[in-house]
């Protein structure tokens, strides 16, 4: 037994030229190294299991067989319809810039919104989701990372069910290890109306898809091709506020309609085709495509399917455009160095830079080693309020009096580098406006983070955040 420890021990070294050949982040291969040394055994699974972007790899390779977007719409990112160049043509130079910018980022052409719609926590957007799927007449596609096989679930999959059973084509496309709870037998009846269902990614190791990495936390939902939510929101009584043990869930979601629902729909339409290898090109689908409207939208897209890391990078870019404010909610907080900097440098130029963070999530340990980003952040003036009255799941910023910022990325490395997210970004000052009184409201349901009282936590608190702090890149 203890020559077979030995051996694993040094079998656990062996991946470190796997590793090292990878490429990966420098932050993220030194944790890596620390874990598969330092961690024997457990860091070399846990390698096995969440680090080696086989996914990526796969992911990419099937992209190249099809994609919604290019197959048809076969023009550069950095070109738009008619109706949104008239529109953008009417904003000012430097949000011309900004816009084409994040266009060349994202490798997607600015778009527009023709109506915008702020809803918060599940009982505005779980009413507005049902009445939309209620009169849909040609196709339903909802893709999200959680869907709990509660009252709340079976719920709307009773919905789903009644809009196939009515002719409706219906497509359910959910994440594999989000929604590990729901029993595929929950949806047999969806499926015996004419609607389809598929994992993102199943968790079945006999089809060589046993991945607890590199998650779709996207959470997308397009009616007749016509409308669209965007967000942080999933499906579930605890989202309701109805777990007792995780108290009020405030979160955040947008619904949209215009010619950037074609956008997204090329989105879901990607997804779908990796899942299912179903392709979704017809253009019925894309009934909004040149459609125009009066806010300006962009997609922003993140995954590691992706090369230059479009999520991290049009955060930075939204922070660096920021000359009065910058407000920032997220449900977790690990940042990268170049987001530390950019949140660092905007508050050194005057800007007023907030962080609304949630004091408990369902994740301890991550508070934790966010904490260990505080000390830094409130030298450079950065003002950091912790969210104490429920959890703070929302997913959001806004910039000067313009620009917001809504989706389904945190501030941390899994939504930054690994996990497949979607944000949707817009220009309005009526939305601006809404989102700032809803972070103020968030504002005086926090502890504001000061620095003398902070620097004086337990030695213990302490330890534990630096001790954690090496591993951020893998939590």
């Amino acid at each position: 037994m203890q020559l077979l420890l030995i051996i694993a021990y040094f079998a656990g070294w062996a991946l470190i030229p796997h590793l090292l050949l990878l490429k990966k982040r420098p932050t993220a291969t030194l944790a890596w190294l620390w874990a598969i040394i330092f961690i024997p055994y457990l860091g070399s699974f846990a390698y096995l299991l969440f680090g080696t972007d086989r996914l990526k790899r796969r992911r990419l390779k099937r992209r190249n067989l099809f994609s919604a977007r290019t197959t048809r719409r076969p023009f550069p990112a950095a070109a738009h319809d008619q109706a949104t160049g008239q529109l953008l043509a009417e904003l000012p130079r430097r949000d011309r810039q900004f816009l084409r910018l994040l266009s060349r980022i994202n490798q997607i052409p600015a778009s527009s919104g023709s109506e915008l719609r702020i809803l918060r926590d599940a009982d505005q957007f779980y009413p507005a989701l049902a009445e939309r799927i209620r009169t849909a007449r040609d196709h339903i596609h909802i893709e999200f990372y959680i869907w709990q096989p509660d009252e709340v679930g079976r719920e709307f999959l009773a919905l789903l069910t009644a809009a196939a059973r009515r002719g409706v084509k219906v497509r359910l496309l959910l994440d594999g290890v989000g929604s590990h709870d729901l029993d595929e037998d929950l949806v047999a009846e969806l499926r015996a109306a004419g609607g389809q269902f598929s994992w993102f990614q199943s968790l079945d190791p006999r089809r060589n898809r046993f991945f607890l990495n590199l998650r779709n936390h996207r959470k997308l939902q397009i009616v007749d091709g016509c409308t669209a939510f965007v967000g942080g929101m999933n499906i579930g009584g605890e989202y309701r506020g109805l777990d007792p043990a995780l108290g009020h869930w405030r979160d955040i979601q947008v619904e949209v309609s215009g010619a950037v629902v074609c956008e997204l729909q090329a989105v879901f339409a990607d997804d779908w085709f990796f899942a299912t290898d179903e392709q979704i090109a017809e253009e019925k689908f894309y009934p909004t495509a040149g459609q125009g409207g009066p806010h300006p939208v962009h997609v922003v897209l993140g995954g590691p399917d992706r090369r230059n890391e479009p999520i991290a990078k049009s955060i930075v870019s939204l922070i660096n455009e920021a000359s009065e404010r910058v407000w920032i909610a997220t449900g977790y907080f690990v940042p990268d160095d170049i987001v530390l900097a950019a949140l660092e440098l905007a508050a050194n130029r005057g800007v007023d830079v907030r962080l609304l963070i949630s004091e408990r999530n369902d994740h301890p340990w991550l508070v934790s080693v966010g904490r260990s980003y505080y000390h830094q952040l409130l030298a450079a003036g950065v003002r950091i309020f912790e969210y104490s009255a429920g959890i703070n799941h929302a997913k959001m910023a806004i910039a000067d009096r313009q620009w917001s910022m809504v989706g389904s990325a945190n501030l941390d490395y899994r939504s930054l580098r690994l996990n497949f997210e979607l944000n949707l970004l817009f220009h309005s000052a009526k939305e601006n406006a809404a989102l700032a009184a809803i972070l103020e409201q968030d504002f005086a349901l926090s502890a504001e983070i000061e620095s003398g009282p902070f620097g004086r936590r337990p030695f213990r608190q302490k330890f534990l955040e630096a001790a954690l702090r090496p591993l951020s890149p893998l939590l």
